[in-house]
């Protein structure tokens, strides 16, 4: 089974051909339908062969096609202080893209 170990987003992912993945959303403005390479590689198995980067495999890439954006579930972030009339309310949703992995190469 072919598969390899990313890195984006400040987060390790494991991933094989034909997978969905949900990440951190990615700079610029990509649209659904993109092409999306991802060239930290750090790790990949062919099956028999295994190959670990030191920090990344050099000449390995990962590419994907954008398949979703969108915003998280809503955290709510409340900061309080009792005795002293202090509240703060805060909301956040965090960005996402799903992406869908094409092949490793």
């Amino acid at each position: 089974m072919n598969f390899a170990v990313i890195q984006t987003g400040g987060k390790q992912y494991k991933v094989a051909p034909g997978e969905s993945l949900v990440i951190e959303k990615l700079p610029g403005k990509p649209k659904v339908g993109d092409k999306i390479v991802f060239d930290k590689v750090l790790l990949i198995n062919n099956g028999s062969k295994t190959l670990v980067g030191a920090p990344v495999v050099s000449g390995a890439s990962v590419h994907a096609t954008l398949a979703e954006e969108g915003k998280g579930e809503k955290v709510i972030v409340i900061h309080y202080r009792q005795k002293s009339r202090y509240f703060k309310k805060n909301g956040h949703r965090q960005p996402f893209m799903k992406v869908t992995i094409d092949a490793i190469k």
